[in-house]
């Protein structure tokens, strides 16, 4: 890959100020180009580039190193802009959705034939998501064009989170970083095709399955969402078939009695040289060395925001042997969409302790 001479355009903490927006100009110039730029949203950082230049979408997959038969989200700044790039007024079910938008929430729907092949992995259809940080909201509304967009990562490893995790994975493979603050939600857009009757949760998120069902009704769950897909199989939308989400250590999911649990992660701190998720419940009970707090075990708000910033600190470390994480027995709400991360992120590895 050339080395590109990266610009960061650091957005003040009283935004929108004159010079913010300025910034959020230039990057919109850079997108308008043909150039690739990462940018906040409320979920995590993406890296977009304009969705109707088959060459620009072309550069993310190659920053990334990303299969292209992982299709791609466009972002648009309005919902209102979605009917120029798919078939969004004919779907009998956007509207049960509308005051999902702005917020964490795609939605698959049928494409029109503006939208590139590449764009959606040559599906007939594509997610369309409207972010409602204020600042990713100008941005696209200054770029006047649907931006494409994947987590700004690496592909495979932990989403990131603030503009830190950005620099570190793409910083000279990217024309453009726009350096904001921390995200709020911490996990990628709940994702929901419309496109099938019931529609399908493809991937939870910040906009529940309970939320989804208490707007439409009736909602089926992909089962790539909590079991691995087949090689041979197509992804319809992000994250569902590629491992993600992942450090550099092996990582396992361990639930079960909270007593065995954490009799388990003390044992394995003694035994080998390994990193701990554990809940804020479980602190008191473990050694503090490479122990990673992820928030009370009541508050998955809490845990969303931390679990990729926490995944991505143990590849600091050196000498690990593996990451144990604590998870909860309920996959209610949010917890849903954080067991989906971090199922990912372990490969489907779980260690189930009996009573």
């Amino acid at each position: 890959m050339i080395f590109k001479e990266t610009k960061i355009f650091k957005i003040s903490d009283s935004f929108p100020t004159k010079e913010d927006i300025e910034k959020l100009k230039e990057a919109a110039d850079i997108i308008k180009a043909g150039g690739t730029v990462c940018f906040p949203t409320e979920t995590v950082y993406g890296l977009g580039a304009n969705a109707l230049d088959a060459e620009a979408v072309k550069e993310i997959f190659v920053a990334k190193g990303r299969p292209q038969d992982n299709p791609l989200i466009i972002h648009l700044d309005e919902i209102e802009n979605a009917e120029k790039y798919c078939l969004y007024k004919e779907n009998p079910y956007i509207n049960k959705l509308i005051k999902f938008f702005p917020g964490p929430l795609t939605a698959i729907l049928k494409k029109r034939d503006v939208v590139p092949c590449i764009v959606t992995a040559n599906l007939d259809s594509v997610g369309v998501r409207i972010p409602e940080n204020p600042i990713a909201h100008e941005f696209l509304r200054l770029c006047g064009v649907p931006v494409a967009a994947p987590s700004a990562n690496i592909s495979g490893k932990p989403s990131p989170t603030c503009a830190d995790h950005v620099i570190e994975d793409l910083f000279g493979k990217v024309d453009a970083i726009i350096y904001a603050g921390n995200c709020d939600v911490g996990l990628e857009s709940t994702i929901v095709s419309l496109v099938k009757d019931p529609p399908i949760l493809l991937r939870p998120g910040g906009i529940t399955y309970e939320m989804l069902c208490d707007a439409l009704c009736e909602v089926a769950v992909s089962d790539a969402v909590l079991s691995e897909m087949k090689p041979d199989d197509k992804a319809s939308a992000p994250g569902m078939k590629y491992k993600h989400y992942a450090p550099k250590t092996p990582v396992f999911l361990v639930m079960g009695n909270d007593k065995k649990v954490i009799d388990f992660l003390k044992d394995k701190q003694t035994g080998e040289s390994c990193a701990i998720l554990a809940f804020t419940e479980d602190l008191k009970y473990l050694e503090s060395k490479n122990v990673f707090d992820i928030g009370s075990k009541s508050n998955p708000d809490e845990n969303a925001k931390r679990i990729f910033a926490h995944l991505r600190a143990t590849d600091s470390i050196c000498g690990l042997l593996n990451v144990y994480v604590h998870i909860s027995d309920d996959k209610s709400g949010l917890r849903l969409a954080v067991f989906n991360r971090l199922l990912k992120a372990s490969a489907y590895h779980i260690i189930t302790l009996e009573d």
